[in-house]
This record gives C-alpha cells, sequence and structure tokens, in this order.
C-alpha cells in the first residue's frame, strides 16, 4: 500500500501567509478609497479665526486659491482659504462642521464658493440674511423667487432663470452679472438696476 504524501508544513504556512497579506492589502485599500471619499476635498487653512475658532492650520494645497469667510452656527467661525470651485459642504467641513444648533436647511450646501464671500449659518428658528436690503433694494444673493417675481419685467420663468445662474455660479459680485443671465438683455437690465443689490 502506498502511504498518501503528507503536506509540507512550511508550504501550509507560506501559504496562509501569503493570503493574510493579500487580505490586509485589501484591507488597507478599501480603507484608503474610504478616507478619501469621506474627506473634504477643499483645503481648509484657517487665517483669521472668529472668536470660538481653533488655531490650528492645515495646508492650503495646490490649485487657485480663493478666500471665503464663514460665521455662524459652525465650530471653528473665520476667514478660510480653499480651492476655486469647491463648494459650501467644503467650508462648512473646513469650519468644523455645524454645532448642534445650526440649521442645515438654511445653506446650499452645493452651490460653489466665490472668492470673498462671507457664509453665515443661521440657528434653528434664526432667519438667514432677508432677501431685501435696509434700503428696500433686492438683494440678489439672498432673494428667493418670490422676492425676485417683485421686480418689474421679472416672472416667475426669469426669476428661475436667477436662481439657476446664482446656483452655478455662486453669488453675484455685481449686479453687472446680470447681464450673463439667459433673458436678461440691456432693456431689462436698465430697469432692475436700481433696484437690487448684491
Amino acid at each position: 500500500m502506498n502511504a498518501s504524501p503528507q503536506p509540507d508544513p512550511h508550504r501550509a504556512r507560506w501559504r496562509v501567509g501569503a493570503g493574510a497579506a493579500v487580505v490586509l492589502g485589501l484591507l488597507g485599500a478599501g480603507t484608503a478609497v474610504l478616507l478619501t471619499a469621506v474627506t473634504p476635498h477643499g483645503s481648509n487653512e484657517l487665517i483669521a479665526p472668529g472668536p470660538t475658532a481653533s488655531a490650528v492650520v492645515q495646508d492650503a494645497g495646490a490649485g487657485s486659491v480663493i478666500f471665503v469667510h464663514i460665521l455662524g452656527q459652525v465650530a471653528r467661525p473665520g476667514l478660510y482659504t480653499l480651492r476655486d470651485g469647491d463648494r459650501a459642504v467644503d467650508i462648512v467641513a473646513a469650519a468644523g462642521g455645524f454645532t448642534a444648533q445650526a440649521d442645515p436647511a438654511g445653506l446650499n450646501l452645493a452651490r460653489v464658493l466665490s472668492d470673498g464671500e462671507q457664509i453665515v449659518v443661521p440657528a434653528i428658528g434664526e432667519t438667514a440674511a432677508g432677501p431685501i436690503a435696509a434700503d428696500g433694494k433686492v438683494n440678489l444673493n439672498t432673494a428667493d423667487s418670490a422676492a425676485l417675481d417683485t421686480l418689474p419685467r421679472v416672472g416667475p420663468a426669469l426669476a428661475a432663470r436667477i436662481l439657476a445662474w446664482r446656483d452655478q455660479n455662486g453669488r453675484f459680485s455685481a449686479i453687472e452679472d446680470l447681464l450673463e443671465v439667459p433673458g436678461i438683455g440691456d432693456a431689462t437690465f436698465q430697469g432692475l438696476r436700481d433696484l437690487v443689490t448684491v
């Protein structure tokens, strides 16, 4: 009778070791992908802290730099540098996230940020900056469809295009930006210029 060959214990140990190395490699790669997915992509260098801001400063990173000031219900209000193309969610993450009192619905987290802009995160029950300025002008950066609809020559369709432009391009930096909105020509702009502000 032929005896069946005995397994080589060194070879079995090598196979277990190689298998463990592969599993650990896959776990490491999965962790790296997960961290990349949940880590904010904007740089978040704190330039000028607010009254409760942390003194921790992080690398601004590569790319075109913009400055954004965030106030209100975030953990570390202050002035931050981010990358051109970053969104409101990136500045909130850079500022340490919302406080427990914050009203996240008071801010469009998907909107693209603009250089030099200030964001105020309201508390629950608090109203954000209103659509009508103290001088009675409609603020193009805070107005909703109803406020825009009060302007001459602006109906629901044009109000929707103004809001879409703002969502796509960020804040209006000057009232002349209205000329970039489809459907607003020189005549319409001349009728609006003294009634709006940014």
